[in-house]
């Protein structure tokens, strides 16, 4: 091989190695979706979800089981309010029932398409950990409920309990008793969505930080984004999931597909369905890496950016419905 043709390889593979691997962490294929009629969440439906949630006192805990049953039954009030008829998904960790409330649409043995948000909370008020998934969920119900769409699978919106420390990780989670029952039933899954705060944005240059220095080249530098954040070799799944949320100019959606030692990753329920062997994703404000008031009592109804929170959920209904 002469020296001038071993020069032009080796520079070929110096830029194809890097691009290549942006190209796989930050997966920008977009499938054309075919939207759905698009209605319109309801920022202030959604502010009184999360300001509910987030006033019960004490903090619903998994030391506050009279907390946690509050918000339990808000939530099925709601879901029934809505027109679909919740059902609780009972169980036990060390002598005491805690419980998951599910609504579900769709033909009921077609496969299905999990939503879910925890409704726990680690300290304090919780409005956008993870009050606002909560009310995302709710919403979601409430449209799916108001345009009646055709949908080909099973739609379950999940509102687990039992996310939090000292239960997270664990197989003591509400979403891993889920999965579990996935499993037990052999259903077929086509995808879980973990909807893990989605409320909380920012402008300020410098509001968005990230697990690695390098990424900050691949992604802004505000918290002005919605995230979808899936394993490593997940790219169709999250590819698909980016494109159906990409609705309005006012939230850009970015992706990472990362391995699960990449911090943040796994950080929410889809890591029980990642343990359990079935296709699962997180949709997020990014939690941790943008907002301050993380596991903080400063996490409050008052912090948060409700129109840019029905943005998101306007991307999930795209979701629900499409994919």
């Amino acid at each position: 091989m002469s020296t001038k043709r071993s020069i032009f390889l080796a520079t070929l593979l110096a830029l194809a190695l890097p691009i290549g691997g942006c190209w796989v962490v930050t997966n920008p294929v977009y499938i054309a979706p075919d939207f759905a009629p698009a209605p319109t969440a309801d920022s202030g439906r959604l502010e009184a979800d999360v300001r509910y949630l987030a006033g019960i006192e004490p903090a619903r805990s998994s030391q506050q089981r009279g907390s946690l049953d509050r918000a339990a039954n808000y939530i099925a009030d709601s879901f029934a309010d809505a027109g679909c008829a919740p059902r609780a998904e009972a169980f036990t960790v060390d002598h005491v029932e805690y419980r998951n409330v599910i609504c579900s649409f769709g033909p009921q043995d077609a496969p299905r398409l999990v939503i879910g948000a925890h409704y726990d909370v680690y300290d304090g008020a919780g409005a956008d950990d993870n009050a606002s998934g909560v009310a995302g969920l709710i919403e979601l119900a409430r449209l799916i409920a108001v345009e009646k769409p055709a949908l080909e699978h099973r739609l379950d919106l999940v509102a687990f309990t039992l996310e939090e420390p000292p239960h997270f990780r664990a197989e003591s989670m509400g979403s891993y008793i889920h999965a579990r029952g996935i499993l037990k039933e052999s259903a077929d899954v086509k995808l879980m969505i973990s909807v893990e705060m989605i409320g909380f944005y920012s402008d300020e240059p410098g509001s968005q930080s990230y697990p690695l220095g390098f990424l900050e080249w691949l992604y802004p530098d505000k918290a002005d984004f919605i995230g979808v954040v899936g394993g490593l070799f997940d790219r169709s799944s999250v590819a698909r999931v980016k494109s159906l949320m990409a609705v309005s100019v006012d939230l850009p959606v970015y992706s990472i597909n990362a391995p699960a030692a990449l911090t943040g990753v796994d950080f929410s329920d889809h890591w029980s369905f990642w343990q359990n062997g079935l296709p699962a994703l997180m949709v997020t404000d990014t939690a941790f890496l943008r907002n301050p008031n993380y596991h903080e009592r400063t996490d409050t109804p008052d912090t948060l950016d409700y129109r840019r929170m029905a943005l998101a959920v306007d991307g999930l209904y795209q979701v629900a419905v499409g994919y």
